[in-house]
């Protein structure tokens, strides 16, 4: 089983399930690559991706949630400390911003 991953917040219990679903998948391909087991494969890794990309775009929701609660309520300190945690792209930072007030 795999680890919780530690730079990816979005990531828990239930992605951990998926990655191992399609661990399985994979293995189970590899003993006997038939026409079945193809299908299944491509099924799996297309649900896991699809379970990582909501959660991610989830849980950034809620980071932009906040952002903008502390935007509103004048908390310049948090809303600076979240940009900052948020991500060390500036472009993602930049877009953070743009997103706040247009």
């Amino acid at each position: 089983m795999y680890e919780l991953k530690q730079h990816k917040p979005w990531f828990d219990v239930e992605c951990l399930h998926f990655l191992d679903q399609r661990k399985q998948a994979k293995m189970q391909w590899s003993q006997g690559p038939d026409q079945s087991n193809v299908a299944y494969l491509n099924n799996v890794i297309c649900e896991a991706s699809k379970q990582f990309k909501n959660k991610k775009k989830e849980y950034l929701k809620n980071e932009i949630d906040e952002l903008e609660t502390n935007r509103k309520i004048k908390n310049t300190r948090n809303l600076m400390l979240l940009i900052s945690v948020s991500g060390s792209n500036i472009e993602n930072k930049f877009l953070i911003i743009f997103s706040l007030f247009y």
